[in-house]
């Protein structure tokens, strides 16, 4: 029987949607999604296996221009994306009218690599628009092949999904095939949490934080977990706990039932904030927590 097998990498703005579509065609909630921009700071693999295929997608940052450490290495992961991928998916929204990064741009009007263009969130347009943008797209981006999608409904995102397998190339599978991912338990206990900063948190709080699971022990019935939340700054720490640790207490009352349905077993968290002054511009802090590999 022959088997297909390949890396299909999601790139766009941020706040496009990469995540939730990587996440309808996963079946898993893999990726953070919130409605802030600048939520996936890594490169999250998600992999969706059959019978005669194993197709390996890739969830990147969305693009901007960096401002300080962290943000260029979000970027490597972006830039990466293009030396593997057997087709790349180019993601815009409805009303968007360019790539943030002209070279980005440049990389995916010459690929030689099978582009498809998603122009996401047609759910939020009319017809007209939608023909208009269309139209757009196919004279920016003419190597692309269009497909007007709702990632969060699922319209037209089994298409893209069958489109994808027509493109791969015939190969062996690349991860055991029960495999969901190459991130580690921790990654998504830290991702979770995070993810419940970035909802509840306004303005620099949710990016000046990055989150360390410190001890992971899964017994028969139970996992129990100590993270720690790392700030930049004591304001930023009192802000993260809350008035007698009632905000604190919040975020770890979601990320525990997310992380249940998650792991499908009893969940038991310990949450700790500290002060780790400057992280985001720290080359060896970013290295420890996973950035500049």
């Amino acid at each position: 029987m022959n088997h297909k097998a390949g890396f299909v990498n999601i790139i766009g703005n941020p706040n496009v949607g990469k995540s939730t579509l990587m996440n309808a065609f996963v079946g898993e909630k893999l990726s953070i999604i919130t409605s802030k921009a600048q939520t996936t700071r890594h490169r999250i693999l998600g992999i969706v296996n059959g019978d005669d295929f194993q197709v390996v997608l890739s969830d990147t940052p969305g693009i901007i221009k960096p401002a300080y450490e962290l943000q260029e290495s979000m970027m490597g992961f972006v830039k990466s994306a293009f030396e593997d991928a057997d087709v790349l998916i180019y993601m815009v929204e409805i009303g968007e009218k360019e790539l943030k990064d002209e070279a980005f741009f440049n990389k995916i009007t010459n690929s030689k690599i099978p582009v498809l263009l998603l122009l996401n969130k047609i759910d939020k347009s009319d017809q007209e628009q939608l023909e208009n943008q269309v139209q757009t797209w196919a004279q920016k981006v003419p190597n692309a092949e269009i497909f007007p999608v709702s990632a969060l409904e699922g319209f037209n995102v089994k298409e893209v999904f069958n489109r994808i397998l027509e493109l791969l190339p015939e190969s062996p599978p690349f991860y055991p095939k029960d495999q969901l991912t190459d991130k580690p338990e921790r990654f998504f206990i830290n991702e979770t949490i995070r993810e419940k900063i970035l909802m509840h948190y306004k303005k620099e709080i949710p990016y000046a934080v990055e989150v360390d699971t410190e001890e992971f022990f899964e017994e028969e019935n139970i996992i129990r977990v100590r993270s720690v939340i790392m700030v930049e700054r004591e304001t930023q720490k009192g802000i993260i706990i809350g008035h007698k640790g009632s905000a604190l207490k919040r975020v770890g009352v979601e990320a525990r039932k997310d992380l249940e349905a998650f792991f499908g077993k009893q969940i038991h968290i310990e949450l700790y904030v500290k002060v780790n002054k400057n992280w985001r511009s720290n080359q060896k802090q970013l290295k420890r927590f996973g950035y500049n590999n």
